[in-house]
């Protein structure tokens, strides 16, 4: 486990030059220099050097973060922002009585064993009650169906896709009969709320339990939430690897799939924060009969939740999520679709109260609305 100590050469890196301003939301929300990578990296050297304590003041400002890893990518400096405020706060909140109450939650005998039971319920849900399409859950005179499928994706569901099947029944419905295979393991978490908590020990737990189910044979790992996929990257960062992955948006797009909705509709598109590419939303968008795409002020502006911020920074949470709803209401656009469950949640909260608010969207329950009238290009 690291200790904040190990990253004292990697905070003296950093050159003060403020462009971390230019891309943190918090900052250009509320102006405050604490919110940025600079003002933390300022009071983390003075507790490496003995001249401030790692205490609740301090703890305050590693929480103002929205973990949307912007700085990180915009540093010249290529500091790892993130993974040093995770250890902070790690150093923090094992030794405090509500830190170590949030990490008993956050084990395995809570928060796993929670997620398990409300899967169960969930499971009696009648999309549940489909022909399955996930490889683990196929009966035997399957078998022969699979042997003709010439890719294999490792399917990373997610929490909140565990939870909730409507992912499910989408990837039924284009791929049952198609070259692919989706193969469904037993996941944990991917561990960003652990990071974001400061849960180490706990993150390093589902990332074993998740590795080790990944030593399986296939092609790419598939997952529908961007954070997912953000965090699932850092399991492999130090390691020597050829591991790929692909989104359900760019799946679908290189499927060329064409989709026909009943009749003209308008759409917009949120790019989360740890999405790192966007390019299959217009390919998509292109093969949409009946649709028309408006592309919103700011697409890529965060939306303001990020897991526990919200409760912790609720008032700068909303302000975000309200500036995102003014850019969107503006567009007129009848949905406006995402590829992260945390940000459906987010554009909720600016939303609520508007009058004719557009429709908050997963990308598979935007095209869903096609009602399967779906067909592949030639």
């Amino acid at each position: 486990m690291h200790k904040l100590e190990d990253f004292k050469d990697e905070i003296s890196k950093c050159s003060k030059c403020g462009l971390c301003q230019s891309v943190c939301p918090i900052y250009k929300l509320t102006g405050n220099d604490c919110a940025v990578s600079r003002g933390k990296f300022v009071m983390l050297d003075g507790v490496l050097k003995g001249d401030l304590k790692l205490n609740k003041n301090i703890n305050k400002y590693l929480d103002l973060c929205l973990k949307c890893d912007k700085c990180s990518n915009f540093c010249p400096s290529a500091i790892d922002v993130c993974k040093i405020f995770e250890v902070a706060k790690y150093e923090y909140e094992r030794n405090t009585f509500w830190g170590k109450i949030v990490f008993f939650l956050e084990s395995k005998y809570v928060f796993g064993n929670l997620l398990k039971f409300v899967q169960k319920i969930t499971n009696l849900h009648p999309l549940r009650q489909t022909k399955h399409l996930l490889t683990n859950c196929a009966s035997d005179k399957d078998t022969g169906a699979r042997e003709n499928k010439t890719e294999k994706l490792l399917y990373f569901k997610g929490c909140v896709n565990t939870i909730f099947p409507q992912t499910d029944k989408f990837l039924h419905k284009l791929f049952d009969n198609s070259n692919i295979e989706i193969i469904e393991k037993d996941f944990d978490c991917c561990g960003l709320p652990f990071l974001s908590s400061g849960n180490l020990e706990r993150y390093e737990e589902v990332k074993a339990h998740n590795l080790s189910l990944m030593n399986c044979e296939y092609d790419y790992i598939l997952t529908d939430c961007a954070s997912c996929e953000s965090t699932l990257k850092k399991y492999f960062r130090s390691a020597q690897n050829d591991i790929k992955f692909i989104n359900l948006g760019e799946l679908v797009a290189r499927q060329n799939i064409k989709f026909k909705f009943k009749k003209p509709i308008k759409v917009t598109f949120h790019k989360p924060c740890h999405l790192e590419n966007d390019d299959f939303w217009l390919k998509i968008i292109e093969n949409c009969e009946n649709v028309e795409y408006v592309k919103m002020n700011d697409y890529d502006e965060c939306c303001g939740l990020s897991g526990e911020f919200a409760l912790k920074n609720h008032k700068i949470s909303l302000a975000l999520a309200k500036q995102k709803a003014k850019n969107i209401v503006e567009t007129e656009a009848d949905y406006v679709v995402t590829t992260c469950p945390a940000c459906v949640l987010g554009l909720k909260q600016g939303l609520f109260g508007i009058k004719k608010a557009p429709k908050v969207l997963s990308l598979s329950e935007f095209l869903e609305i096609a009602n399967l009238r779906i067909c592949k290009q030639d």
